[in-house]
């Protein structure tokens, strides 16, 4: 089964992949991918790694799963490939992002080029088996994805946390606030949004910050 992942991580994620639940994990996974129908495609598990260097991280991104339908998953939280209908929640991030910083609604969903401008679009599970929402947690990602976001906070400075929702603000209280911006508001779900992700102007704050660090801002 052939993954990608980019270098910088793979040393700083090394003593990981060396735990316990990790090979517990990694079984289970290489399993799955052989029995069932599971996304996003296997090349692409650890895209929001592989796209997004450890050097380079300067906002991080929290969703929960990846999208279980067919063709739409591509290893990077609330992305997209491209041709493939938007969900319900990027269509709200890119009306804020539209009201924030005037973008205009992109005809394509697919967030790469935001990870390649350092932008860690990171899912807490990183696989899901086909139609089954949920059905690959509590195997050992939460945990690995727990260790990724703690070793931002312990060895870089003045990155941007993008908390949206209970779940990623819960999976975000291992982030150090005196060198980093967190930044918290409700999903972008149809069902929260309303409730005051819209307004909260989270793409300019972002970039305000970064600039004030004599960091480049992102080009959302």
């Amino acid at each position: 089964m052939e993954v990608r992942i980019d270098e910088q991580w793979k040393q700083v994620l090394a003593e990981e992949f060396r735990k316990p639940y990790f090979v517990r994990l990694a079984e289970f996974v290489k399993s799955e991918y052989q029995q069932d129908r599971v996304f996003p495609p296997a090349k692409q598990i650890f895209s929001a790694f592989d796209r997004c260097p450890f050097s380079l991280v300067k906002v991080v991104i929290l969703g929960q799963d990846p999208y279980h339908g067919p063709g739409q998953a591509n290893g990077l939280c609330f992305s997209v490939n491209d041709r493939i209908p938007q969900p319900p929640s990027l269509i709200n991030i890119f009306k804020e992002l539209q009201n924030d910083l005037s973008v205009p609604l992109p005809g394509s969903g697919n967030l790469e080029r935001w990870a390649d401008q350092g932008v860690l679009l990171l899912n807490a599970t990183l696989t899901v088996k086909a139609y089954q929402a949920g059905s690959h947690q509590g195997k050992g990602w939460e945990e690995f994805t727990d260790a990724a976001i703690r070793l931002i906070s312990e060895r870089k400075q003045h990155v941007v946390f993008m908390l949206w929702g209970s779940y990623a603000q819960r999976k975000g209280q291992v982030i150090d606030t005196s060198k980093h911006l967190v930044l918290r508001s409700p999903h972008p779900s149809p069902l929260a949004a309303h409730r005051g992700f819209f307004g909260s102007r989270h793409f300019s704050q972002a970039n305000t910050y970064l600039k004030d660090h004599d960091l480049e801002p992102i080009d959302w």
